[in-house]
């Protein structure tokens, strides 16, 4: 199931590796010290992992009700 929502967003990465470049991500903004850019590209890095991890949810949410909708018996 993984492989066919990263296969389907064109990566290799699974969420829970993306998840944890996103904690790292917010974690140098909250540490401060970052200059005006340094923190900008930090954004910019957070909200293309944010929707990363967003699109491997809605693929796996998918995936599920279509199992779901498979198993159900017709009638």
């Amino acid at each position: 199931m993984a492989k066919r929502a990263r296969k389907q967003n064109g990566d290799d990465t699974g969420y829970e590796e993306l998840m944890q470049q996103l904690e790292a991500s917010v974690a140098r903004l909250e540490s401060g010290g970052l200059t005006l850019n340094d923190a900008i590209a930090a954004y910019e890095e957070g909200t293309a992992l944010a929707t990363r991890c967003q699109a491997l949810l809605q693929a796996a949410e998918q995936r599920i009700r279509e199992l779901r909708e498979a198993a159900e018996p017709e009638g």
